[in-house]
């Protein structure tokens, strides 16, 4: 088995087998590691490499937004509404190729990230 392929595995028995709430801070933690990657194409001007990020992100946080019900939880309603700020965010950092808009969408992305991370954590306690 070659390295490619054992990583291949390995990574699709950890989602297989991840609880929902393990499954949503992978997908977290792989949008900030998109938006990380589109910043770091955009400061070498490497647009092909930030706009297939930028795309990926996208397609986080739309399933972030489609998969939420934010009658569920407390705040969410406001949760809605920073997904799709942050994906309008994605969206203008990619157009204007301007790695400013990219830090904030980052920024962003973090705070989400974190926040689902500890979210984890509580319901795990």
């Amino acid at each position: 088995m070659s390295l490619s392929n054992a990583r291949a595995a390995y990574v699709g028995n950890s989602v297989s087998t991840a609880s929902p709430a393990r499954l949503l801070v992978m997908l977290v933690e792989r949008l900030e590691l998109d938006v990380e990657r589109a910043l770091q194409a955009q400061t070498t001007q490497d647009w092909a490499e930030a706009h297939r990020n930028l795309l990926h992100a996208q397609e986080i946080v739309v399933e972030l937004a489609s998969s939420l019900k934010p009658e569920l939880i407390s705040g969410g309603n406001e949760l809605a509404m920073l997904y799709e700020f942050l994906r309008v965010r994605l969206v203008m950092a990619n157009i204007k190729r301007d790695p400013d808009i990219t830090r904030q969408a980052l920024t962003i992305a973090r705070g989400v990230s974190e926040m689902w991370r500890l979210a984890a954590l509580a319901a795990a306690v």
